[in-house]
């Protein structure tokens, strides 16, 4: 019998020298709308590098390149960096761009942007030895349906006569847009870089809420006018196993909303930032994604950008417990981003 103890406890020592060796980092993602490169607000592309350098993160999901007058904004951006002494990886992309303290072993776009109807962008990189597909995506603002039951147009943001309630009626405007083909491109390209044995990571503004914040908790809340939606994307996204960084570590959407959009910002005027100004529109449609692997680890999810939001067409100071990273000075964008830390174990 002491032999046998004396055997398990040689197991378990071992074990346990074996994971304390394991060599391991610190892995910080970021998704982040930067508003049309920045331009609209006055200074905004200078506040955009700062708060690239302000959130630390490895890897950043943007949204809205535009490439204007024939440039390339990652480059640019990549250019900038390095003036103030940070060296990042990029490769010239459309709509949807990608960020990388690593570098890039190659990208692609798996839905090109066409009609302004969103894209999706991957880039396989290589983080110390360790691949990872990393996906930034900017899906389609038409048939944008979480205005419906707020009593807008989803695509012309005119008021209706008064909100649309019915389920049905929702989910057929919504399909309407592109939002389900992109993510769906996003799926099945996923699936076969998992099968390759790479860590997968999405960032994205989705322009559509989650099913996990429009729920029987908030449906009084926000001028969901008793709504419980099942919005597509993100259940597609659960249903093939994907996790919601933010909603993996703040699982109540009452005490945690994480909204993202509209963010105020106090550089320009309220018109440009409320589209339903009779309305509470308040809403997460910017997030982090990532498939379980036994090599990553999440660790914390934050909200990147200023606590305000605006309501009604109001500038409101949000009461929720919500954890943010706050803006250095100028925020460049009308939206928040998603910050997220893993810990991963590296091969």
């Amino acid at each position: 019998m002491k032999t046998i103890k004396l055997i398990f406890t040689l197991i378990y020592c071992l074990t346990l020298v074996g994971c304390s060796s394991k060599k391991s980092q610190t892995l910080t993602i970021l998704q982040f709308n930067i508003w049309q490169e920045g331009t609209v607000i006055k200074n905004g592309y200078n506040a955009v590098i700062d708060e690239i350098i302000n959130s630390n993160a490895d890897l950043i999901a943007l949204s809205e390149v535009r490439n204007y007058n024939n440039t390339n904004l990652n480059e640019r951006i990549v250019a900038s960096l390095k003036e103030k002494g940070y060296t990042f990886y990029s490769e010239k992309s459309e709509d949807s761009g990608i960020l990388s303290k690593y570098p890039i072993l190659e990208q692609t776009q798996i839905f090109p942007l066409k009609n302004d109807h969103g894209s999706i962008t991957k880039a396989i990189i290589n983080v110390n030895g360790t691949e990872i597909a990393f996906y930034s995506g900017h899906l389609d603002y038409l048939n944008c349906a979480l205005y419906l039951p707020r009593g807008y147009h989803g695509s012309t943001w005119k008021k209706l006569e008064e909100p649309i309630t019915n389920i049905k009626e929702i989910e057929k405007v919504n399909l309407q847009s592109q939002r389900d083909d992109a993510i769906n491109n996003f799926i099945k390209d996923a699936k076969n870089e998992i099968k390759k044995g790479r860590i997968v990571i999405y960032g994205g503004d989705n322009n559509e809420p989650s099913h996990l914040d429009w729920t029987t908790a908030t449906k009084d809340l926000y001028d969901h006018n008793g709504v419980v939606m099942p919005w597509n994307v993100s259940i597609e996204i659960e249903k093939n196993g994907f996790v919601d960084t933010y909603r993996k570590v703040y699982p109540n959407p009452v005490t945690h909303p994480g909204f993202t959009y509209p963010a105020n910002n106090e550089a320009i005027n309220i018109e440009k930032l409320a589209w339903s100004p009779d309305a509470d529109d308040r809403d997460r449609i910017d997030f982090i994604y990532y498939y379980p692997d036994a090599r990553i680890q999440l660790n914390t999810s934050k909200v990147f950008g200023p606590k305000g939001d605006i309501s009604k067409n109001k500038r409101v100071l949000e009461k929720t417990k919500d954890v943010f990273l706050e803006p250095l000075a100028i925020w460049p964008t009308d939206h928040k981003g998603v910050i997220s830390e893993f810990t991963l174990f590296l091969n």
